[in-house]
């Protein structure tokens, strides 16, 4: 993210932004900007950059589909399944910190086997990813939607 004050269309410090972020993958690495939780704080960074308030920015992670399910199992769980550390949960839990909301769908988690309590703790565990993008679009929520 670079910042640009000069730029046009900055956003309004006194506007409240509604953004549902679709995250229906895990990044791939350092090679992958659009992928995963990448452009979610990327959109934190820009909007923090412009000066508006993180308490501003009414943003949902929606973590949906079968390759996303394993980005939010706790570190333990993912260890134990692939090998090594989750490579999500620092950037999970920096979200959280800023404010942000990180959802999965429980629905998936359901088709993959996911036990609810292998699910990191910063992640709330929604009905179904098709029922939170109609309720929060249904209170104004922009839907954001990337690979």
């Amino acid at each position: 993210m670079h910042p640009l004050p000069n730029a046009a269309y900055q956003p309004d410090k006194t506007t409240i932004y509604k953004a549902i972020f679709a995250v229906t993958r895990p990044s791939k690495g350092a090679n992958d900007p659009d992928g995963g939780l990448t452009p979610v704080a990327r959109a934190v960074n820009v909007f923090a950059s412009a000066k508006v308030p993180l308490d501003h920015l009414k943003f949902v992670v929606l973590i949906y589909g079968m390759d996303a399910g394993p980005m939010v199992l706790d570190n333990a769980h993912f260890k134990q399944k692939f090998g090594k550390d989750n490579p999500d949960l620092k950037t999970i839990h920096e979200l959280k910190a800023a404010g942000i909301q990180v959802v999965v769908c429980g629905q998936a988690l359901a088709a993959l086997g996911i036990e609810h309590s292998w699910v990191d703790p910063d992640v709330t565990i929604a009905l179904s990813a098709l029922s939170t993008i109609l309720m929060l679009q249904n209170q104004g929520y922009a839907m954001m939607h990337w690979g």
